[in-house]
């Protein structure tokens, strides 16, 4: 019976002590189980109508539109639980719901971004050899270049033309669409190729996307395949192959985002990374009436290669809207930032025991145990991160254990495996308190990548009680 009893001290004192490291799903009730299915519902038509980030703007515009939210207006003057947003060139874009002290103590930002890997055409991009046509494309992002041979692809962007007007393109996503693909070669002839490192079987100019093989009206003229394609393409768009030099054309993985496994606990889709924490961000903003403070959702571009040029987070894009927001009311920016606060919302790779060696293990971030939150980013000595102090992370934990949210902490693999980084480090040096909070993610940067629901859900849930504390 001592024994027993010691036991159940032991027990006590553990669940006291020791981090609670029990698989979400036992850790909520049913009913917040079906807020999760609910939200990732919209989520996954989300995902099948914004694979590209101009796209995600389209959405995000008319989503916010439809919440009330109206364009900013700089020479108005704007009062508590107003909705305004700015959309930067298309690609990037500012939700803002003002505030009962406006930008006084400082602004809550929740920053995700919406590009994912993907293969950019080239400014030329088609070409004819031996009688097929192709699209040269240079990919965009961190990927691993065997994963994008044979897969089907679809074509999105737009081309802008010298009269002024745009064409958009979205073509090989429904099932009355042709597709597209990259080839490869047939095991019986690929000895050589299968014998090299990954890095040197595959390279950047094999990538090429196989578009056509008909000839234009069955003509004996050189490039008639070619031809034949352009023909179809100015028919249908109206464009020739100089205005391929003013485009924003990219192909992407056709296939639609779907519920995985038996369960149906989990969604495989190209593009979580990051639109899954750049949804609940969104949602986050829409859900939130009269916050304290000000608080302010940007979805940005280019992360995926540095966050350089006009729509990154280099811009001074974020800075220069804060600065009208605190002028109009008395404010002086570099005051507002300085007690400014934000949750970078990026993902993290999950734990994947098929591959454990790359992690470790008490360090790592799990599938369905709520949203991440990475301290710090970087590699080889935390080169290249900013790294969230002690005070600002136990103000983040306190909100979220308030509002009983699920999350966790994580590491992006082992010491010395890598590494990588987030906008984190770019808001970090505008002087505000920063730290990387969203879902954990399994093959990331694949076509295909799988995200937990119930953290999804976690996310959305950490970024409204972070807005609204």
């Amino acid at each position: 019976m001592s024994e027993e009893k010691e036991k159940s001290v032991s027990a006590q004192l553990k669940e006291k002590l020791f981090r609670n490291k029990k698989n979400g799903c036992l850790r909520i009730d049913e009913s917040e189980m079906e807020k999760a299915d609910e939200f990732c519902v919209e989520y996954m038509n989300f995902l099948d109508n914004a694979k590209i980030e101009r796209e995600a703007v389209d959405y995000a515009v008319t989503a916010a539109e439809n919440a009330g939210f109206t364009a900013f207006d700089p020479a108005k003057t704007y009062s508590a639980g107003d909705k305004i947003y700015v959309n930067n060139r298309n690609k990037a874009i500012m939700l803002a719901v003002i505030g009962k002290n406006g930008t006084h103590n400082g602004v809550r930002l929740g920053i995700a971004h919406i590009d994912s890997p993907r293969l950019d055409l080239k400014p030329v991009p088609m070409y004819e050899a031996n009688n097929l046509a192709m699209f040269k494309t240079h990919y965009y992002g961190g990927i691993k270049k065997y994963q994008w041979p044979t897969i089907p692809l679809a074509l999105h962007g737009v081309i802008a033309l010298k009269d002024g007007t745009s064409v958009t393109v979205s073509l090989g996503d429904n099932d009355s669409d042709p597709c597209f693909c990259v080839t490869d070669l047939l095991p019986h002839l690929a000895v050589e190729q299968m014998s090299q490192v990954m890095t040197k079987a595959f390279n950047g100019e094999h990538l090429n996307v196989l578009i056509g093989s008909r000839p234009f009206n069955k003509d004996e003229e050189s490039e008639g395949v070619k031809l034949n394609i352009m023909n179809i393409l100015f028919e249908r768009y109206g464009i020739t192959e100089d205005d391929f030099l003013s485009a924003d054309l990219a192909m992407v993985p056709a296939f639609k985002a779907r519920e995985l496994g038996f369960d149906r606990s989990m969604i495989g889709a190209y593009g979580h990374d990051d639109k899954v924490c750049a949804y609940p961000a969104l949602m986050a903003a829409i859900d939130t009436d009269v916050p304290e403070s000000t608080v302010i959702t940007v979805l940005t571009d280019r992360e995926e290669i540095g966050s350089d040029g006009n729509t990154g987070m280099k811009s001074t894009y974020m800075f220069d809207f804060i600065a009208d927001l605190a002028a109009a009311e008395g404010e002086e920016v570099r005051h507002v930032m300085a007690k400014s606060t934000c949750l970078s919302a990026d993902v993290n790779a999950a734990f994947d025991p098929t591959y454990s060696s790359a992690f470790e293990a008490n360090n790592s971030c799990y599938i369905n145990c709520g949203a991440v939150i990475t301290k710090y980013t970087g590699s080889g000595g935390k080169y290249s991160t900013s790294d969230a102090s002690a005070e600002y992370m136990a103000s983040v934990r306190k909100i979220l254990d308030d509002a009983n949210v699920l999350w966790q902490t994580g590491e992006l693999g082992k010491v010395d495996g890598g590494g990588g980084g987030t906008i984190a480090k770019f808001v970090a040096n505008l002087n505000a308190d920063v730290v990387d909070l969203g879902v954990p993610v399994l093959s990331m940067h694949a076509p295909m990548e799988v995200v937990s629901k119930l953290d999804v859900y976690m996310t959305y849930r950490a970024l409204y009680e972070f807005y609204n504390a």
